[in-house]
């Protein structure tokens, strides 16, 4: 079983990338946002890969974070969806968006992908509502992308940027650190952190999963601001109590 490919990139076409890592040829299939992400033609790539086998088909599909393979294996696992609705599913959406339409039970949003009519989405929905919250705690906890694990393993990988014809060629680096995250990636993993730790304080007080996480994604899109734990519980539980 092939789980992960780290090489230097051939081609990008519109549903796969062809990676040569040690003298072989990978074709891997991936989503659209997935392969918009990656860098050109001659330019390092590493991917995490899931090998779907059938009697007459072999493919590999590649996913930049674990997260984003859990979301396709869990997907998949749904009756009537494949590796492609999948694939379309979370290039559309992403693993957040993919997440956020599950728990809210929004069938809608995943409609919007190609090949996804509206009795598979709500199948999509129904069968992995109390299971999602799970992927999303995952993803809440952080995942390091494939290229990042690669670049630790071998730091000499990825290539230096080509030096200025009027400029003297830098020293050669002894490895490339993984870029400062932005502003808005703290912000969003600060969130992503926030919604988990008040998602587990929810289970643990009885609520189902399903219900506890989408009061948590109803709180987190009425609080101004990266939510905090405590005011996303409080919100959620008012979400949660009974009318009287």
């Amino acid at each position: 079983m092939i789980g992960k490919i780290s090489g230097r990139i051939d081609y990008i076409a519109e549903d796969h990338v062809l990676i040569e890592a040690a003298g072989v040829g990978y074709v891997v299939h991936a989503s659209t946002r997935t392969l918009a992400a990656l860098p050109g033609p001659g330019e390092f790539a590493a991917l995490y890969t899931e090998m779907v086998v059938r009697e007459d088909l072999m493919q590999l599909y590649g996913f930049p974070t674990l997260v984003e393979k859990e979301w396709h294996r869990l997907l998949v696992s749904v009756q009537g969806v494949g590796p492609k609705h999948a694939l379309a599913m979370l290039g559309l959406l992403g693993t957040d968006g993919v997440g956020r339409a599950i728990g809210l039970g929004d069938a809608g949003a995943l409609r919007r992908a190609p090949g996804v009519g509206p009795k598979l989405a709500e199948r999509v929905v129904l069968e992995l509502r109390s299971k999602a919250p799970t992927v999303m705690a995952m993803g809440a906890r952080g995942a390091r992308p494939a290229l990042a694990e690669a670049l630790v393993d071998d730091p000499e990988a990825a290539p230096a940027a080509p030096a200025s014809a009027h400029a003297p060629a830098a020293a050669p680096k002894k490895g490339r650190k993984p870029a400062a995250p932005s502003a808005a990636q703290v912000e969003a993993a600060a969130s992503a952190a926030a919604q988990a730790d008040a998602l587990s304080a929810l289970v643990n007080l009885g609520y189902p999963e399903g219900q506890a996480a989408a009061a948590v994604m109803e709180a987190a899109d009425a609080e101004p601001g990266p939510p905090e734990p405590a005011a996303l519980i409080r919100a959620a539980l008012r979400a949660l109590s009974p009318v009287r």
